[in-house]
């Protein structure tokens, strides 16, 4: 059968399976030594960065679930590691920030997450880290057209 979908060679599940195996991977190193599940580090990482955004901000600018955000920032301001603080205009709009405790976390580990993605790199080229980086961008452009509906004309 010449259009047979072979589900080992699809390139969306080959995608979903390398990034599974990968944060797993990582999850695991995260979890045992610092005792953080990936959305916890994903929220402390774009806040350390984005210091002020709201958990709406911090999902947007992750492509995180607004719920597994929101666990993630309550299991991080319940360890200390998160303090919120609200808009004085809007009550509903937060403001997160790293903690001291979480800036310590942010510092400890962003070191290691680099390392990891170096080892993870090491035995491709300059030029196919490169081509990688350019065709993981082309493929996420394209994937947000598909998000799109489509206008008729």
């Amino acid at each position: 059968m010449k259009n047979e979908l072979k589900l080992d060679e699809f390139l969306p599940y080959r995608l979903a399976i390398l990034s599974h195996s990968v944060s797993n991977s990582i999850a695991s190193v995260y979890e045992k030594r610092f005792g953080l599940s990936i959305p916890e580090w994903r929220v402390i990482a774009i806040v350390g960065r984005f210091p002020g955004l709201s958990a709406v901000e911090v999902a947007e600018r992750t492509v995180m679930d607004k719920v597994a955000v929101s666990r993630a920032v309550s299991k991080l301001i319940k360890s200390g590691r998160i303090d919120r603080q609200f808009a004085d205009a809007d009550r509903r709009r937060s403001i997160l920030n790293l903690s001291e405790k979480g800036r310590q976390l942010h510092d400890e580990v962003a070191p290691l997450a680099l390392q990891m993605e170096a080892d993870l790199l090491e035995d491709l080229t300059e030029d196919e880290i490169g081509v990688l980086d350019r065709v993981i961008e082309k493929l996420y452009k394209k994937s947000q057209l598909f998000a799109k509906p489509h206008q008729q004309g």
